[in-house]
């Protein structure tokens, strides 16, 4: 059952704590991965663990409630209590005696549980699935609730690793640091969120692609669709974004079309009303090896994007 990291849902080598006297739940979890992918330390007892717990945090946290000096409840609801360790994700192994009466899941904080006699393929499935989940909510941008720079990341590369043509979009918004500076983060955030949905239900629109939404942070979001579909949504994005966000103006500034504020250096300027900026690399033809080089033709091409002062895109037309 064991695989190589290559071929496992994960980036990195993943690291689990294991809190059992069972040693027939050790040996199974044990060769369910091999090292290099999953490794487990365990202890029988759960005091012994806590405190490298709090000193070496692994990726999981396997708890049995079968242990002697703490129950596998107490072990979850301490580690959920500290903010810093809350996002650990804790699977507690039960027997079905445990589970006879509902749990209330608002005590007893895990993030899954395993039931004896236990299914060794499914057991795999669920902690697998844990660890993706927990990777997946980490990464999500906290406001937008979009797939982040790890998610972006990845998603390119595997695109580029099987040969499939694709269109990438980096969004920027023109003169968002004015409009936070002027109005504040509440009202930024509003705009943010705003841009959020917009490429979203534009991009949904292409149904039967393959399509993709990204937030890397701050103004900064990405987009993925075929390269014969990217100008489209291009032209469809900006035609939204320049008919919604003047609404997002106090009425003076709306029909002046400008505020006045800060830029970086501290000095009061006057700026344009926000503007979004598209730069779109496009991959055909396996031009492109590795992400590395989609960041860096995308940053030329929002440089020169944002050489126009209202809302524009430009498409990388370079060829292998």
């Amino acid at each position: 059952m064991s695989q190589t990291l290559e071929k496992s849902l994960f980036q990195r080598k993943q690291t689990g704590f294991l809190l059992t006297p069972d040693t027939a739940l050790a040996e199974m979890l044990q060769k369910l991965w091999s090292s290099e992918v999953l490794e487990f330390t365990v202890f029988d007892q759960g005091g012994k663990a806590i405190e490298h717990l709090f000193n070496e945090p692994p990726d999981l946290l396997v708890v049995d409630n079968r242990l002697s000096d703490i129950s596998g409840r107490e072990i979850a609801n301490l580690v959920k209590s500290e903010n810093v360790y809350r996002q650990l994700p804790v699977v507690v192994c039960v027997d079905p005696i445990d589970v006879e009466e509902p749990w209330n899941w608002n005590v007893i904080e895990v993030d899954d549980f395993l039931v004896r006699p236990f299914n060794p393929s499914e057991v795999r499935d669920r902690i697998n699935l844990t660890l993706c989940r927990a990777m997946r909510a980490l990464d999500a941008n906290p406001l937008s609730k979009l797939p982040g720079n790890t998610s972006i990341i990845q998603r390119i590369q595997r695109l580029i690793d099987n040969g499939e043509e694709f269109a990438l979009a980096y969004c920027d918004l023109d003169y968002f640091k004015s409009y936070n500076d002027k109005y504040g983060f509440a009202r930024g955030d509003e705009i943010l969120m705003m841009s959020a949905r917009l490429i979203v239900n534009t991009i949904r629109s292409y149904q039967g692609v393959q399509s993709f939404v990204g937030h890397v942070g701050g103004d900064d979001f990405v987009f993925i669709l075929p390269p014969d579909k990217v100008e489209g949504a291009c032209k469809r994005i900006i035609a939204a974004f320049d008919d919604i966000v003047p609404h997002f103006y106090d009425p003076e500034d709306r029909q002046r079309g400008n505020i006045t504020s800060v830029d970086r250096e501290g000095n009061t300027k006057v700026f344009p009303l926000m503007a979004i900026s598209l730069a779109v690399v496009v991959n055909t033809d396996g031009r492109i090896q590795h992400y590395g080089e989609v960041s860096s033709i995308a940053m030329d091409l929002k440089k020169k994007a944002k050489e126009d002062p209202k809302s524009s895109y430009v498409i990388d037309q370079r060829k292998a």
